[in-house]
């Protein structure tokens, strides 16, 4: 079963919506993250398409990642709960609920408006070349699995 598009507005709206019903003190029922560094966690997804800040692969470990856990992230199946993550997106710095929710918020505008179209065979950081389906797959699972650790 497809997942929902992020791509489309009415998709990314949905998401933002959830997204603002977060408060600095929502719980999350399960895991160790606290509601502001899951947000930065979700916003390392973004930083890692729009911004050059995190260190790039070498060949072998690009290889690797495209070999071992590129189809966990972009199929459509649900991330179990308490799964491992990469470096990268391991928060440990406490961080602002407001501004990791606006950088979110706007990281998910941004894609949402290039479309899918710009995303369909462009080169990922960590996988390769990746069609629009799997970038979609690659957005909507993520958030969707920590909006839903949140309880929204």
């Amino acid at each position: 079963m497809a997942l929902p598009n992020i791509f489309t507005k009415s998709v990314s709206d949905e998401i933002i919506a959830r997204i603002n019903k977060l408060t600095p003190e929502s719980q999350p029922e399960w895991g160790k993250m606290d509601v502001a560094r899951m947000l930065a966690h979700c916003n390392v997804t973004y930083e890692l398409v729009f911004d050059n800040i995190h260190k790039n692969p070498n060949g072998f470990l690009k290889f690797i990642l495209k070999m071992m856990i590129k189809n966990k992230v972009v199929n459509e199946k649900p991330y179990g709960k308490n799964g491992a993550t990469a470096p990268q997106f391991l928060i440990t710095d406490p961080k602002v609920f407001e501004t990791e929710k606006a950088r979110l918020i706007s990281y998910i505008e941004k894609t949402q408006q290039l479309g899918e179209d710009h995303f369909d065979n462009k080169e990922s950081h960590s996988f390769g070349v990746l069609t629009k389906t799997e970038w979609n797959n690659m957005f909507y699972k993520h958030l969707n699995h920590h909006l839903n650790q949140f309880g929204v």
